[in-house]
């Protein structure tokens, strides 16, 4: 890298000045990020560098296992449909396959786990420049700009503080939100011994990727490497200066993803998603990080970024065409991910490392709100998959993110082909001598005992991971951090039972998803919900009725006609029609409570707290409580300490406007001209106005200056 400036001195009482006197963001130091073009070779980036032999065995039996099971699948579905399947038998034998497959996968791929390398941090932690940098888009400010002061104190402490910067880069887009943010930001550079920068977006061009690559084209030359933080993540001083110290060792890495602990969920959903996150994930991330290499992937946050690299491979491009197929690459950090390894960077899972943490969605509908967004965003990388230099195993990544999503419809499919299967059998009358001069009849072909040998194989691929996981937590900490052996076994019972009763609901969720996406709907850009509420019954029988009227049809349909089928069907018919009640009971956060009282789906984090994050909590309280939206921007009128803190936060100057965001200004000030109130010119001014008016000092003088 070229030479680079000093990085600022630490603002608040560390740098012994007013936060008055401290500007938004430091001097820009401009780092060239050219936008890529895929379908030509890469450019620049180190030689590449073979896998070792333990990464092509771990390939080995996490693809060559998924193969041989399928192959085996494939034979014994045949098998119990005889030498000349019918048509409809052939429909079901090609879902089955690859439905089979997929829970094949997931078992091979954790076994593959087993032969992950053992990983070390060098005794040297680099001098390597850093900055810490979460973008936020309409979040609670307080909670978010917290977790950074709690993060700042730790890195001090690790002896980062000289060559450390924090950042707040913000796409929100709400004006009373924007508010907040300043005042939050002025109380926090107060309390943190490490400069915390702030800046806020003209407008929200590429979302969170164009967030950060603008920041990167603009300061990136301040800074060795990147680590990137999501609203609800966070990742302790520890476990940053031991990312730093293992890029700074190789400088071949281009990125190194953490396996984040979901932590702070409160409601039966989000607690059952951070148990099974904290007992099963890191086996899983073995798995992942085994068969990855250096070919692994990035998942958007709790990573540090080698930024010269990151600058170099991974400016994106615009899809052409409309969304949900065009525009805006969603899921970015795939393709990302794609682009370091096709330039010849390493990507690496750091699976051993656990002092990263982050928030998980507490009910069922906000999690659907932001799969909606992750299933346009995976089945965009279809338009991807023939980028020129790509690595086989990036194609991996992006195939498995796609079937994430598809298999909800195959799994349909597959059982909606199985019920007219049944009913074909049921009702029609089978024809012994379809030739006339036929000596000997023709039996019909269906061996239920070689179909109830693969339901039984499924069942056990599908919940061997569970308890390998489980048992391997037994011998290990884990389980005595988690209640014991006793309770962390029945807490894996829960979970499974409560995971059966939602994945039939998930599959007509993410079904219903993917037909929208293939109609031409895009997802838009919502917050993310982090702090759910119980929703109420008409809120949850609008979302599930069809759901439970399906299973409640179908209960009848074989009750009448065919019975035993229940047995197969029945925890699929159970998870639709308890569809709304386990929506609601599990946003409850007093049931959380109640499990937690018994033991149930504890995890080592509840039980003892990371220090940063109770730190977070503690300074969380000291910071500015949100206001509701008009009386935030009442606020900034009236007192003249948070309309200094806001303009403390507003860039000296942004240059030429765009011609949409200067005639916003204008219209804005004529509107506050004409008004004889604060108040009254707040009613005058639209939302788009109103972010005009909070973004730009002068019209903040005009408006402040009326009475109040």
């Amino acid at each position: 890298m070229s030479e680079q400036p000093p990085l600022a001195a630490p603002c608040g009482i560390a740098g012994g000045a007013s936060d008055a006197a401290i500007p938004a963001m430091p001097p820009e130091a401009p780092l060239a990020m050219p936008v890529q073009d895929f379908r030509a070779p890469p450019r620049g980036g180190p030689a590449r560098q073979m896998n070792s032999i333990r990464v092509w065995a771990a390939r080995l039996l996490a693809f060559g296992g998924t193969a041989a099971i399928a192959a085996m699948g494939f034979r014994q579905m045949l098998a119990t449909f005889g030498a000349e399947p019918t048509l409809m038998q052939i429909a079901f034998l090609v879902l089955f396959v690859p439905t089979f497959a997929w829970v094949g996968f997931s078992f091979c791929a954790t076994v593959a786990g087993f032969l992950a390398p053992r990983l070390t941090t060098p005794d040297d932690s680099g001098t390597a420049r850093l900055a810490v940098v979460m973008p936020i888009y309409h979040e609670d400010a307080a909670a978010s700009i917290s977790l950074l002061v709690a993060l700042a104190r730790e890195i001090a402490a690790e002896g980062m503080a000289e060559r450390t910067e924090i950042f707040v880069l913000s796409d929100s887009r709400d004006a009373s939100i924007a508010v907040q943010e300043s005042q939050a930001l002025a109380a926090a550079r107060a309390l943190s011994p490490l400069p915390i920068w702030y800046r806020r977006r003209a407008d929200n061009e590429d979302r969170k990727s164009g967030n950060i690559a603008e920041f990167l084209r603009r300061w990136g030359g301040r800074f060795d490497q990147l680590v990137v933080l999501d609203a609800d993540s966070v990742m302790t001083g520890q476990t940053i200066r031991e990312l730093s110290a293992r890029m700074s060792a190789d400088p071949a890495i281009g990125l190194i993803q953490t396996m984040p602990m979901l932590v702070g969920g409160e409601t039966i959903l989000a607690r059952q998603t951070q148990f099974a996150g904290r007992v099963y994930g890191p086996m899983i991330a073995r798995g992942v990080s085994a068969w990855s290499g250096d070919t692994g992937n990035y998942w958007g946050h709790n990573a540090i970024i080698r930024t010269e690299a990151f600058a170099q491979a991974c400016g994106l491009p615009r899809l052409p065409g409309r969304p949900p197929f065009g525009g805006t690459i969603l899921s970015h950090d795939f393709v990302e991910a794609a682009a370091l390894c096709r330039a010849g960077w390493k990507v690496r899972l750091d699976h051993d490392l656990r002092g990263s943490y982050e928030g998980c969605p507490p009910t069922l509908m906000d999690m659907a709100a932001r799969e909606r967004r992750w299933a346009q965003g995976n089945l965009q990388h279809v338009r991807l998959l023939g980028m020129n230099g790509m690595r086989g195993i990036s194609r991996v990544h992006f195939v498995i993110g796609m079937m994430g999503f598809l298999m909800s419809p195959i799994w349909l499919a597959l059982i909606l082909v199985g019920l007219a299967l049944s009913a074909t059998v049921l009702l029609s009358t089978p024809e012994y001598f379809p030739n006339a001069y036929q000596l000997f009849p023709e039996w019909p072909v269906f061996d239920s005992r070689r179909m109830l040998l693969l339901f039984t194989i499924a069942m056990a691929l599908l919940l061997l991971p569970k308890f390998i996981a489980t048992f391997r937590a037994w011998a290990r900490p884990l389980a005595r951090n988690s209640g014991g052996r006793v309770r962390i076994f029945a807490s894996a019972i829960f979970e499974t039972v409560l995971s059966a009763l939602i994945a039939p609901v998930q599959m007509l969720v993410q079904t219903r998803q993917i037909a929208e996406i293939l109609r031409g709907r895009d997802s838009g850009w919502n917050p993310q919900i982090r702090a759910g509420h119980v929703p109420g019954w008409g809120l949850v029988l609008r979302h599930h009725w069809s759901h439970a009227l399906l299973g409640v049809v179908t209960l009848v349909v074989l009750w009448q006609f065919s019975p035993p089928q229940l047995i197969w069907l029945s925890p699929i018919l159970a998870g639709l029609i308890l569809s709304p009640l386990t929506a609601r009971l599990s946003a409850s956060a007093v049931l959380g409570r109640w499990t937690r009282m018994r033991g149930l789906l504890v995890t080592p984090e509840e039980r003892d707290p990371p220090a940063i994050l109770i730190e977070a909590t503690a300074i969380a309280r000291a910071l500015p409580a949100p206001l509701s939206g008009r009386e935030a921007l009442l606020r900034l009128g009236r007192d003249p300490q948070v309309l200094q803190n806001h303009l403390g936060a507003l860039p000296p100057s942004e240059g030429e406007l765009p011609t949409a965001l200067a005639l916003l200004r204008v219209t804005a000030g004529a509107k506050i001209d004409h008004a004889r109130s604060q108040s009254e010119a707040l009613d005058y001014l639209d939302p788009a106005e109103t972010d005009a008016l909070v973004s730009d000092r002068a019209l903040l003088s005009r408006w402040s200056a009326l009475p109040a």
